[in-house]
């Protein structure tokens, strides 16, 4: 009973440990998570002031935490993530590129130069060979090699693929 009473007295030197860590966590992910963790700690904190017991401290950081967390961060990552950049990059970017074959491609092999100037290893996902010179698409990137099909036939493969 003794331990009870000594933690009662003491928890808000709990709350602001945990409100420092969560906010130390949320500086380094930056991902609003322990923020609103950090928020319901300073609910906790502020009920311990107001003289609540220790299970309703823990009860009000919880549920005010939890509605943080469903209510206001989705709102707070969509306004933080308006301003982004719409463009594609990386291989992203790359997915629906023309091409020209260098050298001719098989399902294990060949070379392609994309129209933004890279020559990539490439294979395709159809039996047969695709000769050089043949205009082709990128339908998808697998680690360094570009799956690629000729031109005409990229919309039906990349349509049958979804």
């Amino acid at each position: 009973m003794e331990l009870i009473q000594t933690l009662e007295q003491y928890a808000w030197i709990g709350w602001l440990v945990l409100i420092t860590i969560f906010l130390v966590i949320e500086m380094l992910t930056l991902d609003f998570t322990f923020l609103m963790l950090g928020i319901g700690s300073v609910a906790g904190f502020f009920s311990d002031l107001a003289g609540a017991p220790i299970w309703l401290q823990v009860v009000v950081a919880a549920v005010a935490a939890a509605l943080l967390l469903f209510f206001l961060r989705p709102p707070l990552l969509r306004r933080l993530r308006r301003g982004e950049d719409p463009a594609k990059s990386n291989v992203e970017a790359l997915i629906g590129l023309h091409g020209q074959v260098v050298s001719t491609i098989s399902r294990v092999s060949g070379q392609v130069r994309l129209s933004n100037g890279d020559v990539w290893t490439a294979r395709t996902r159809a039996n047969g060979e695709i000769p050089p010179a043949t205009a082709v698409t990128v339908l998808a990137i697998d680690g360094a090699t570009a799956v690629v099909a000729p031109t005409d036939e990229s919309t039906t493969e990349s349509e049958d693929d979804a």
